[in-house]
């Protein structure tokens, strides 16, 4: 076969690449009026290109369709809460039956046009969607960018994987542009206007950024794309700030729709799921110790028939990528309606979203440990009373979030089963989840014996008091036994016999008070038969003598 025919059999007819980018939420002000980031998006006066978008349950239900409802039906019941909510709510809220996710698009971006490092040519792809994912409760957004072409060949698809989704270079290659990245990438509008282009070739700026905050910042595409939310570490006003929460490389979806898939080599799908660029046809980005056991670790074959007539479909899945590879000659593959094109779009989106929603969670909740912990000064009351009051906060998040958003089976399908648990598996999810509850418990555990170490300090300084109190009853309770008559004396004298009295018991119990601790350890030390009559005596001195403050010499 002549290079013109294989390179004909190894294009795809349509490409879908869906890039999930999840993001931390810094939380909003002590004392803001709302509670929810997304609700900052709808607040009047705020002029931004998001608008929430309603679910398809929301609509007129002879429109709902077939799709919705298959998407629908492939998850377990807990699972369909938590994406769908429950009808009859009264306000949409999860508190009242709603779904906790929120859903935001705009629709301003017609298209994204990048230019490679190794063509002049550029590629144009269509924006199918533009959302954002906000979570009740969950300080995490994810960014979703769904774009779409067709005719391509396949080194361009390895290419556009590889370069798209990445926030900021991790270095520069000679000529001064992004390691890695793009030489350039434009959002256009329907019109073709340029909106915004990426400057990963700036070099100073990344420097400058983390040299001053200490964290890095993102190329101005992407800073563009998420305004009005603007991130945290920045001079920018914006009604909601963020911060990066994982690497660089955003995690996608991809869908390949080709003449012929089994033309494609081993290396060939070794590079789309394991996300490595493009190489020569035949080799492996790896070495072979390493892609060993590549069929095992991150192919779902059960549909994958490459010597039978039609070969079927191939599902490949490393965690940070989920590949999707068929014919497009095949009817039910290329189906946007019915068909695993649309499939591709609704439920294996989810089964992709659950998980990294998953990771980025916990790695907020992690993320809000260690800032309550480096904020903690041991000597400082009001810092120590700030640092309680955040770990019970994360804890509260915690216990929701495991209630309300942790699942570990989604569905009971058998397709869906296995590639939420092997997403899950790469991505070490479950890992995470009983690190960070270790980490909570111990906290938690902290808080608890901190609060029983000062009420048994308080019940002991109580118990000294009361104790001390007894000489006062005992005194008062003499007097009422008339042992000096004053009944009938002048008031004045009275007054005075009173006053006395009150005089030394309220002295007497503002010093067991003041001396409450060394009291204690002397009723310790009385009641203890081993020690001398000295040594009792020793401790009973040491309740008297003032003891000098360190550093004051």
């Amino acid at each position: 076969m002549d290079n013109a025919n294989q390179q004909q059999e190894r294009s795809v007819r349509h490409f879908r690449q869906i890039l999930l980018w999840p993001l931390q939420l810094m939380p909003l002000p002590a004392g803001s009026p709302l509670r929810q980031h997304h609700q900052l998006l709808t607040q009047a006066g705020v002029s931004q290109p998001w608008r929430e978008l309603a679910d398809e349950f929301s609509g007129d239900p002879e429109q709902f369709q077939e799709r919705h409802y298959s998407e629908f039906v492939t998850f377990l019941p807990y699972v369909q809460r938590f994406l769908y909510g429950e009808g009859g709510g009264d306000d949409g809220s999860p508190q009242h039956g709603g779904s906790p996710i929120r859903v935001f698009r705009r629709d301003d971006v017609a298209q994204v046009r990048m230019s490679f490092k190794d063509s002049e040519t550029p590629l144009c792809f269509d924006i199918v969607h533009l959302d954002l994912y906000f979570f009740h409760d969950i300080d995490v957004v994810i960014l979703v960018v769904e774009i779409a072409a067709d005719d391509l060949d396949l080194r361009q698809v390895q290419d556009t994987l590889y370069r798209f989704g990445r926030a900021y270079p991790p270095y520069w290659d000679e000529d001064g542009s992004g390691g890695h990245c793009l030489r350039r990438s434009e959002w256009l509008a329907a019109d073709g206007r340029v909106l915004a282009t990426s400057d990963y070739e700036k070099r100073s700026k990344y420097l400058a950024f983390v040299s001053r905050f200490r964290a890095p910042c993102i190329s101005s595409h992407w800073e563009f794309l998420l305004r009005p939310l603007v991130l945290h570490h920045s001079d920018e006003e914006g009604p909601v700030r963020y911060r990066q929460i994982e690497y660089h490389r955003m995690p996608l979806l991809a869908y390949l729709a080709m003449d012929d898939p089994r033309r494609l080599s081993r290396g060939d799908f070794a590079r789309l799921v394991l996300v490595s660029g493009p190489g020569k046809s035949g080799s492996l980005p790896y070495s072979d110790q390493h892609l060993e056991d590549f069929e095992a670790r991150f192919c779902y074959d059960r549909y994958w028939h490459p010597q039978a007539e039609h070969a079927g479909t191939r599902l490949l899945s490393c965690g940070h990528a989920f590949i999707m590879v068929g014919s497009a000659r095949d009817a039910y593959f290329t189906g946007a309606e019915n068909g695993l094109l649309g499939q591709f779009r609704h439920q294996f989106f989810l089964l992709a979203l659950i998980p990294h929603f998953h990771k980025a969670a916990l790695l907020m909740l992690s993320d809000r440990l260690v800032t309550a912990l480096n904020r903690l000064q041991i000597g400082n009351a009001e810092s120590v009373k700030t640092f309680k009051r955040d770990i019970r906060e994360v804890l509260e998040v915690f216990l929701r979030f495991t209630h309300r958003y942790w699942f570990t089976e989604i569905s009971d399908q058998a397709q869906a089963r296995a590639l939420f648990a092997m997403t899950r598996g790469h991505l070490g999810t479950e890992r995470l989840y009983a690190e960070l509850r270790e980490e909570i418990q111990d906290m938690s555990q902290y808080l608890d014996s901190d609060s029983l170490r000062r009420q048994a300090n308080t019940v002991v300084r109580l118990t000294v008091v009361t104790t001390a109190g007894l000489i006062a009853t005992i005194s008062t309770g003499f007097l009422g036994m008339n042992l000096i008559d004053a009944a009938q004396e002048p008031l004045p004298e009275r007054l005075a016999f009173f006053a006395l009295v009150f005089i030394l018991s309220a002295l007497l119990t503002g010093f067991a008070i003041v001396r409450s601790k060394r009291l204690s350890d002397f009723l310790e030390a009385l009641s203890d038969e081993r020690l001398a009559p000295g040594d009792k005596l020793a401790t009973l001195a040491a309740v008297w003598r003032n003891r000098r403050r360190p550093g004051n010499g």
